[in-house]
């Protein structure tokens, strides 16, 4: 039993280098280490069990819930052209009644207000820009620019309670809004 452990204790220790081969340097703090050969690391089990998970059928590895910090339906509207022109209307009414929190100065309702009315505008028209005809989109893209653009200038103006700049977008935003609503109801 003596001579079979010795057996392994001179085959387990590695045999000095013979004097023409040159000595193989020694590690250095900077120089990397080297790989392990036949062991398992960490990434290796993790892709591993991912892999056998995913074949496994296992859905709690993925998510099917949508984010809810953007909402894929302003992209792909989900809503008929009738259902966005109606809406457009109703929204459209609402932005033209901010004139009484203009005048009254009540900021902090007006800008409620003014990004209820404006974000569900913004989807109804993009619906009905998506529908028109390639000729007609360049223009109403244009005025749909201008539009939004007033209104997030108007909330700022509110936000920083400037009365007369206020009162500035807001007239651009009326004016913009009855374009847009003559050349959609003309081309409807």
């Amino acid at each position: 039993m003596a001579s079979r452990a010795a057996a392994q204790l001179l085959s387990a220790s590695p045999s000095p280098p013979l004097p023409s081969q040159p000595t193989p340097p020694k590690p250095s703090a900077a120089s990397p280490p080297a790989p392990l050969r036949g062991r398992t690391t960490r990434r290796t089990a993790a892709t591993a069990a991912l892999v056998a998970a995913f074949l496994a059928g296992a859905t709690p590895l993925l998510v099917q819930k949508p984010a809810r910090s953007f909402e894929f339906g302003f992209t792909a509207p989900d809503q008929t052209p009738e259902e966005a022109e109606a809406g457009i209307k109703i929204h459209s009414r609402g932005i033209l009644q901010l004139r009484q929190l203009v005048e009254s100065q009540a900021w902090r309702e007006l800008q409620l207000a003014l990004r209820e009315s404006s974000s569900l505008l913004k989807q109804d028209l993009y619906t009905i820009i998506q529908t028109k005809p390639g000729g007609q989109r360049p223009l109403l893209r244009k005025l749909y620019s201008t539009l939004f653009n007033n209104v997030t200038r108007m909330d700022y103006a509110a936000r920083s309670e400037d009365a007369g700049l206020v009162q500035e977008h807001y007239q651009t935003v009326v004016a913009t809004l009855e374009e847009i609503l003559g050349r959609i109801s003309t081309d409807m």
